[in-house]
């Protein structure tokens, strides 16, 4: 059994810290605030997290999640999902949401990981290469913000690939559709509306081709990944016409 950490005087003692050894009362509080939100989140958008089984149809231990983003939504069905089924999903996000106090706290508690933007944040790489060798899930959006129209210019922020390498895990394509909807245009409230999500079949850097060097066997997981990302999402679409 993990050994449990002392209350830490700041956020950054969790962010290599294992979550199951969290001080038990933010473990009674993560639980609390996960079963609110998977309930909340379920009674507003109806979701259903299709073909499950495939996140972790490769690997019992920790993976890496890629999805698309179109809403902050969307996360919580994919961490309460996650949650529900007994595993820790730990969030990349950007270190700009660590300005606030309240806010750091809140993203170290739900085990989140910050990074910082443009440049090799080997501290964050690490942290997450050790979270998938713990066995908990690494959740990554590589848009890297929210797609709110299909004319916004997208740019991949690549990465996702050499932690998966690093962590010796698989990268699990996953999508969502509906999101996009549930706020509309000129208004700050969400609304009750149906959505959407899906995983795919994981990739392994061992199905690359035969004959690529390992820098190019990390590209082409990243590539495949995000194919494998985009054709769930046009799939679901193609399903839900008129919805995003």
């Amino acid at each position: 059994m993990a050994e449990e950490i002392s209350t830490p005087r700041d956020a950054a003692s969790h962010y290599n810290c294992p979550m199951s050894a969290f001080p038990l009362h933010e473990r009674v509080i993560y639980a609390i605030v996960m079963a609110v939100l998977w309930a909340f989140s379920k009674v507003m958008w109806r979701w259903r997290l299709e073909d499950a089984e495939k996140v972790h149809a490769r690997c019992a231990d920790g993976v890496v999640i890629i999805c698309n983003h179109t809403s902050m939504a969307e996360v919580l069905p994919i961490v309460t999902s996650e949650w529900a089924a007994g595993r820790r999903v730990r969030p990349i996000f950007k270190s700009e949401f660590n300005k606030t106090g309240i806010v750091r706290w809140a993203f170290a508690l739900a085990g989140g990981i910050p990074v910082d933007r443009g440049e090799a944040d080997m501290a964050a790489l690490r942290a997450a290469q050790h979270a998938l060798q713990r066995g908990e899930d690494v959740l990554i959006f590589p848009e890297g913000t929210r797609i709110r129209t299909d004319d916004q210019p997208v740019e991949v922020h690549g990465g996702f690939a050499l932690i998966a390498q690093m962590g010796k895990a698989p990268v699990s394509p996953m999508a969502v559709c509906g999101f996009r909807d549930i706020t509309p245009a000129g208004k700050k409230l969400m609304r009750p509306k149906k959505c959407w999500m899906r995983a795919g079949d994981s990739v392994l850097l061992g199905d690359a081709p035969e004959g690529m060097k390992r820098r190019e066997r990390t590209q082409w997981v990243e590539d495949e990944s995000i194919r494998r990302m985009y054709a769930i999402r046009d799939a679901l679409r193609a399903e839900h016409p008129g919805r995003f």
